[in-house]
């Protein structure tokens, strides 16, 4: 009688998760009205009846933990849908998981085991796509009430999806939209810093394959798989619904600059360690207040935000109807040339104001690089212009913020096909000035609060500046730009932070190492949301640049693990991908093509199938 009890038992146990898993041709049978011979099964086939469902430790972008069961037979572009539904970050699309970076000077496991244990937070376990915390389709509608206070990202009411009964409010409701503090320096020296563009390219093969499983690609249970940001093209970021989306972008943002991901000037690093200053304050306030925000009204700050829409592409359009048959034109005396004329999308240059042009350069295509010293009073462009055997290096030399600030975004959107004609000029323009101006340093000292203990530049600059100079000096530099955004509300202060990521030379590349057909070295491709850069490996300096919008099509040989791209009117390019599956590459290539297409208006669901095509060489 025991023995049967204990069998009903087991009858009430709930199978439905599970499926067969053949390991040896990675592969899970999911379709059941298909025989075992169907699927070429023989006798001596070992198959696993295991749960669909796993358990995965994420590391999010704010390198917090979070455990998460995960379906492990889905795709992981469907893994990642239903991950960021169960966080409420719009646009899964932009995101992926990246195992996790081995630091080669670490041999030994437990470092690593203890520098995880200095980030872990294991939130409670949550499981995607069942009883999620966010579950109303109306987070995804554009003409939803708004979910979050767009002054300081707090929760509007009613605010049971944060305070009530939902997983994540346990002890700690702002653990994704609420900025953490770096509570110790040890914690950024214990981390892995790619030393190299080498080191950061190996860093880019560990992105997993969208269009197979976690099973498929060897992923255990209980692994920590990192969530990122993996396209960097930020679709309609919008304060009144994506507290969380833009808090795990801004963090995503500040660790790169930490670590040292990415390059930035002196100056620019303490206008970043002055802006997180300036965001962990706020958000120890905000944290403490959370519950006396709800009743705000959203509306009062739109204006105020109308012009951080953060779009790579330049912004909104211009309602002004001006003079649609002219062409504006830049004309200035410059250091480097004799007098200089900025048209369509070329540039001219005089021996004098009103002479016949001694050389015209067509700007389509070129690299541009600000190289910019405000305290200084240097003002330079770099371009590097196409040319049929590589690149022209051309530098322009401004003599203030103004004109470099006109001529900046002139080129910027002629690199891109576009005129000054084009509505997003001036919001270009209106964007460089205000990133130079929260770099200005304030001369006034008796403004400057004092000094105090809370401010640990440790944690808000990267370590090279540790090194360089005192933590006195850098506090008070801290200080004195923080001058420049004092004013500035939370949620505010967190797109201006990525707006200034945004604005950086290397903001956006991945790297690759790759050799080109012809080439006898290794070398660097670097893919971006818009071109394809063919790098010098040790230097990291553009050797040709093709953009997306001159391609015609791609293809792989999947054999030889070659990636071609033909264009309209020049040569087309191959290269082997080294050290990495071209899967990744082919995936970044189709990625940035299929974002690229985006509908402005976009409400409906994501065309996954689309994506897929694009990104599995289907097409």
């Amino acid at each position: 009688s025991r023995s049967m009890h204990m069998h009903r038992q087991d009858v009430k146990k709930d199978w439905s998760d599970h499926a067969l898993w053949w390991e040896k041709k990675k592969t899970w049978l999911l379709k059941t009205h298909w025989t075992l011979d169907k699927y070429g099964i023989q006798a001596d086939a070992r198959l696993l009846f295991t749960p669909q469902h796993k358990l995965l430790r994420l590391q999010l972008p704010n390198m917090k933990h979070m455990r998460v069961k995960v379906n492990f037979s889905d795709r992981v572009f469907k893994a990642v849908s239903d991950i960021c539904k169960t966080f409420n970050i719009r646009h899964p699309e932009e995101l992926s998981l990246l195992r996790k970076p081995r630091d080669p000077k670490k041999k030994k496991k437990k470092l690593e085991e203890a520098e995880e244990e200095a980030l872990e937070l294991e939130g409670p376990l949550l499981t995607p796509g069942s009883g999620s915390i966010y579950s109303s389709p109306g987070l995804y509608s554009k003409t939803m009430t708004p979910t979050y206070d767009s002054r300081d990202g707090s929760p509007l009411s009613p605010t049971t999806a944060w305070f009530g009964d939902s997983p994540l409010s346990e002890g700690n409701p702002s653990i994704l939209a609420v900025s953490q503090p770096i509570s110790s320096p040890d914690i950024l020296v214990k981390m892995y810093k790619p030393q190299s563009l080498l080191d950061k390219a190996k860093i880019n093969q560990g992105w997993l394959d969208s269009s197979r499983s976690l099973m498929e690609q060897d992923v255990k249970e209980n692994e920590v798989l990192l969530l990122r940001f993996k396209y960097h093209s930020f679709f309609d970021l919008n304060p009144k619904y994506d507290a969380i989306r833009v808090n795990q972008l801004y963090e995503q943002a500040k660790w790169a600059i930490l670590l040292e991901e990415i390059e930035c000037t002196e100056e620019e690093m303490m206008m970043f360690a002055a802006l997180q200053y300036h965001i962990n304050k706020l958000s120890i306030m905000s944290s403490d207040n959370h519950m006396n925000n709800s009743e705000k009204e959203v509306d009062e700050v739109d204006a105020a935000l109308s012009d951080l829409e953060i779009t790579l592409e330049g912004g909104k359009t211009s309602n002004t109807m001006g003079d649609i048959t002219s062409i504006p034109e830049l004309a200035d005396y410059m250091k480097v040339f004799k007098f200089i004329v900025f048209g369509l999308i070329s540039l001219n240059y005089r021996e004098e104001a009103h002479g016949t042009p001694a050389h015209q350069m067509n700007l389509r295509g070129c690299e541009v690089t600000p190289d910019v010293n405000i305290s200084g009073q240097k003002f330079n462009i770099k371009l590097l212009i196409p040319v049929a055997d590589g690149m022209n290096e051309i530098w322009l030399r401004c003599d203030a913020e103004k004109q470099y600030a006109q001529w900046m975004a002139a080129c910027r959107l002629a690199s891109k096909g576009k005129t000054m004609a084009d509505s997003s000029y001036n919001l270009e323009v209106q964007n460089i000035l205000s990133f130079l101006k929260m770099q200005h340093m304030n001369p006034d000292p008796q403004i400057i609060e004092p000094i105090t203990t809370d401010i640990n530049p440790e944690c808000l600059v990267s370590p090279r500046y540790l090194k360089k100079y005192k933590n006195k000096q850098i506090s008070a530099r801290i200080l004195e730009a923080h001058q420049n955004v004092a004013q500035m509300s939370l949620i505010e202060a967190k797109m201006r932070f990525i707006q200034a990521w945004q604005s950086l030379p290397e903001f956006g590349i991945t790297h690759f190492l790759a050799k080109f057909q012809g080439g006898k070295k290794d070398e660097l491709i670097g893919i971006t949301y818009n071109r394809l850069i063919r790098m010098d490996a040790s230097t990291g300096d553009a050797i040709k640049t093709w953009r997306f919008s001159n391609m015609k099509q791609w293809n792989v040989n999947w054999e030889i693990k070659m990636v071609t791209v033909e264009f309209a009117d020049e040569p087309s390019l191959a290269f082997i991908c080294a050290e990495v599956d071209c899967k990744v590459v082919h995936e970044f290539i189709g990625g940035y093509i299929f974002l690229s297409t985006r509908a402005k208006d976009q409400n409906e669901s994501l065309d996954e199938e689309m994506f897929y095509k694009l990104t599995s060489g289907w097409v």
